[in-house]
């Protein structure tokens, strides 16, 4: 069988994703818009979170575990005193508390106890399975079921900035890390709950957002300017 020649194509798209969209929702897009065949992504970004979601297009579809496994990097906000069924602001507030008297260090002396090997817990309203049923599927029907602990790891994470309720963070992470989880644990460490209110993914592995086209831009891309921002497959290929 003859191997079939590289296209200009075949290679990776960063894209800046904006809130609400879901990653699906952009690949589909994506693959209509330009008549691709094949285009995927390497890590779900939740609707409401926005930043970099890599795209694999062609060829380069086959490196798509190489990349989904990078590590990531997330900045957002946390809001402390709630704690919401989806553990983000999307979900239904199901308690409240008053925040306790908090100063930056002390959030960053909490969170470094979440620094390394850390066993997480799934949201309910997430597209982790059981049974393969997707879990948010389930939590749509008031089911809500035990999920099985996975094993991450937290790299760095500290608090740049607080002003109660909310407390923005910076996190560097291993793939699969729910940050909504993170927000949720963090709170109930501290005693009044929280929740994820904003995240932004800044990176994911060598890719940084700011290489990164704003969705709504690529939209209005032509055939050529689309190819003009590929990351060539070789190039792909060639990273560590």
């Amino acid at each position: 069988m003859p191997i079939r020649e590289f296209s200009p194509l075949d290679g990776a798209l960063l894209v800046d994703k904006p809130a609400g969209p879901t990653s699906h929702d952009v690949v589909d897009v994506i693959r209509h818009q330009f008549q691709l065949k094949k285009v995927g992504h390497c890590g779900t970004l939740d609707p409401g979170a926005t930043g970099l979601l890599v795209l694999v297009l062609g060829l380069a579809t086959r490196l798509s575990d190489k990349f989904m496994a990078a590590d990531k990097v997330y900045e957002g906000a946390i809001k402390l005193g709630e704690v919401t069924d989806s553990y983000d602001a999307d979900g239904k507030v199901l308690a409240s508390a008053p925040v306790p008297p908090v100063t930056l260090e002390q959030l960053n002396e909490l969170a470094a106890a979440f620094e390394g090997d850390q066993m997480q817990v799934p949201p309910m309203v997430s597209a982790v399975k059981k049974d393969g049923v997707p879990l948010y599927k389930l939590a749509r029907k008031g089911i809500e079921v035990e999920r099985k602990e996975r094993l991450v790891h937290i790299y760095r994470f500290r608090f740049v900035a607080v002003a109660p309720p909310l407390a923005w963070f910076r996190v560097a992470c291993t793939k699969g890390t729910y940050v909504r989880t993170l927000a949720h644990d963090f709170g109930q460490r501290l005693g009044c709950g929280a929740h994820l209110k904003h995240l932004r993914r800044t990176a994911s592995g060598q890719f940084d957002v700011a290489q990164a086209t704003p969705y709504e831009e690529i939209l209005r891309w032509s055939p050529a300017d689309l190819e003009a921002h590929i990351i060539p497959f070789l190039k792909l290929v060639r990273m560590e």
